[in-house]
């Protein structure tokens, strides 16, 4: 068995509407299983999703863990689903108060951001990166498509860096063109407090912490970075050359991805 993958993604057809993020999320670790390599893969539970059309079901072992997230209290549930044609088993963090009860996945009725996005993002982090240790499984490379996931590479650098599974794992981030307009909580940085992943440690992102700068933390704080989306803001793909990341265009065949990822997973490796 080849290297070992973990796709983190914040969208996954069929299991939400077709966009460019969630045909990725599909895509990508089908296509990364068919060039060699071993693959686990994690989305959010959305509100959205029919369980039973999907097949859905829970993983007693590995759910039941609370999670602290601001102060409170929230039970982390694991469900586990194969996506249709292709032998990709997806793990779901679901929870109630953050997913179950939401009817539409980053947005309100009245089609405002979620006030409450940056606690679910850290919520689905801490979620993901838990299940993963209760697996036991070690990734190589750690992907990471959507904003959602864009807390994930502060924590494995600072909050689980110490911990076997994620020592030596190399992060990718995905950049995609779809951000939410509102700023975050003025509590962000506080609430994203774990472990070794002090509030302090964010001090340069500035007090009106948005999600351009949330994208920049994840920047930061990974090995390689993608050009996935077709209009991602300037502003990011510069900060990632001044930052000197590995960066990667996109490759539009099917073929050309498996040669071109591989490739870029293999540089990152060493």
């Amino acid at each position: 068995m080849g290297k070992k993958v973990l796709f983190i993604n914040q969208e996954i057809t069929p299991y939400v509407p077709e966009s460019e993020m969630s045909l990725f999320g599909c895509n990508m670790p089908n296509i990364m299983q068919e060039a060699g390599f071993e693959i686990r893969t994690f989305m959010p539970k959305w509100g959205t999703i029919n369980e039973r059309r999907g097949q859905l079901h829970e993983v007693i072992r590995l759910s039941g863990m609370n999670l602290i997230i601001c102060n409170t209290d929230h039970p982390l549930i694991i469900k586990v689903a194969s996506i249709p044609q292709t032998r990709i088993q997806v793990y779901f963090i679901d929870n109630e108060d953050y997913f179950q009860k939401r009817s539409s996945m980053t947005k309100d009725k009245l089609g405002h951001d979620y006030v409450d996005n940056d606690e679910r993002a850290v919520f689905f982090a801490r979620g993901v990166l838990e299940t993963v240790k209760k697996l036991r499984w070690m990734p190589d490379i750690i992907h990471c498509q959507g904003w959602m996931t864009s807390v994930i590479p502060f924590y494995i650098k600072n909050a689980y860096k110490d911990e076997p599974q994620f020592a030596n794992a190399k992060i990718i981030t995905s950049l995609f063109s779809d951000l939410p307009k509102d700023n975050l909580n003025p509590n962000f940085k506080k609430c994203m407090e774990f472990r070794g992943a002090k509030a302090n440690k964010l001090a340069e992102y500035g007090d009106d912490f948005n999600y351009m700068e949330l994208e920049k933390l994840a920047i930061d704080n990974s090995d390689g970075i993608i050009k996935a989306g077709a209009d991602i803001p300037s502003e990011l793909m510069k900060y990632a050359e001044s930052k000197h990341k590995k960066i990667l265009q996109q490759p539009n065949d099917h073929e050309e991805i498996k040669i071109k990822y591989t490739e870029f997973y293999n540089n990152l490796l060493g």
